[in-house]
């Protein structure tokens, strides 16, 4: 079974070894960069959770506010370990976090930055029901900006 849960110390150290494969690194910070990112953004409600299955931390989101226009969710990190990628998690977590942001009611929408050549997590976001909203951002041309309605 997948769940959410609060980074603490229980799951801190577990949580810090995770990684990816080799080449996936390169889209995405570290898990102790994302821990970071969540400190950082906390002024704006970043949370950081882990991913659990069966209470085996397996990956690490992180989602913040984003009042700015367009006003929504900024899901800025999405990891799931290697060794439990291509089981399900993946989905069955950002289902889980779905679930969580629409019964908040904060905001209608959840946004995802994607780089092009990220094809699993590309499929992944696609698959849940995100979009490509046509917007580049000048800072980061090489993705996708996709947007989910809640």
């Amino acid at each position: 079974m997948i769940c959410l849960a609060d980074v603490n110390e229980n799951n801190f150290e577990a949580l810090r070894r995770l990684d990816v494969a080799p080449e996936q690194r390169r889209f995405l910070d570290s898990p102790l960069g994302i821990l970071a990112r969540g400190y950082v953004y906390r002024t704006q409600r970043a949370r950081v959770l882990a991913v659990l299955a069966e209470g085996e931390p397996v990956g690490l989101l992180l989602v913040k506010d984003m009042d700015e226009e367009p006003a929504c969710y900024d899901l800025q990190q999405f990891m799931i370990d290697r060794r439990f990628q291509g089981r399900g998690y993946g989905a069955a977590a950002l289902g889980l976090l779905l679930d969580r942001l629409r019964q908040e009611k904060k905001y209608a929408d959840v946004e995802v930055c994607v780089h092009r050549e990220n094809d699993a997590a590309l499929a992944l976001f696609e698959g849940a029901g995100f979009v490509d909203t046509g917007y580049v951002d000048p800072d980061v041309p090489d993705c996708l900006n996709l947007m989910y309605r809640l």
